[in-house]
């Protein structure tokens, strides 16, 4: 029969089984925070250095639309995005780009999202590339984001061509029969208590001369 000498090192031995363990862990832990650490560290520089790339591209875009858009940016450790608010008279159109990271601080991720309320159309939502955090191919991140950027302002200015948006202000030229956006019209004339509008100032001459309008 095993005395208790041969039960207790048994025992002594899971005791120290579980210590190493845990000892091992605790390194390892260590070790991946401090690597953890170092990729933070090397992701800040990532994206200060990407920032040299979509700075002037969204600073162009702000340009363009003028004051019809606000911009808000966001800064933390591990991402950088900013949000443009567009003011649109036929819907809320909501604009993000944005520069993230993964959880193990391995990649970097580049973002793309746009919302439109009411979504009447069909649109690209959502787009995003990545790259491994020690190689950046900032060539093609200027690439992608140049090109997100003209996706959205074409998006944008279909709005204007879509007639589920537009259905509140579409008008039509009673001469050439043809429906439009009212903002779209040459010329206006108001007759009968009525605006009428017109796609050239030849139909609204011919309007006007049917209807023994006198123009000025």
């Amino acid at each position: 029969m095993a005395d208790n000498n041969s039960l207790a090192q048994r025992i002594d031995a899971e005791f120290l089984s579980v210590a190493e363990t845990m000892k091992s862990f605790q390194v390892q832990q260590t070790e991946d925070y401090k690597g953890r650490r170092e990729r933070l560290t090397q992701l800040t520089k990532v994206f200060d250095e990407l920032r040299e790339i979509w700075k002037p591209r969204l600073e162009l875009l702000v340009k363009k639309f003028g004051d019809r858009v606000q911009a808000k940016p966001r800064i933390v450790p591990t991402t950088r995005e900013v949000t443009f608010e567009f003011q649109a008279r036929l819907a809320r159109v909501r604009l993000q780009f944005s520069a993230s990271t993964d959880r193990d601080i391995r990649k970097v991720i580049l973002s793309y999202d746009l919302e439109i309320i009411p979504m009447l159309m069909q649109f690209n939502p959502h787009s995003e590339i990545e790259f491994p955090l020690n190689a950046v191919n900032k060539e093609a991140a200027a690439k992608w984001i140049d090109d997100r950027i003209v996706e959205f302002v074409h998006t944008y200015l279909s709005l204007g061509d879509n007639e589920q948006y537009m259905k509140d202000l579409m008008v039509e030229d009673p001469i050439a029969g043809v429906r439009f956006p009212n903002i779209a019209a040459a010329c206006m004339l108001e007759f009968g208590g009525k605006k009428y509008y017109f796609v050239g100032d030849e139909t609204r001459r011919e309007f006007a001369k049917q209807n023994n309008i006198a123009l000025s």
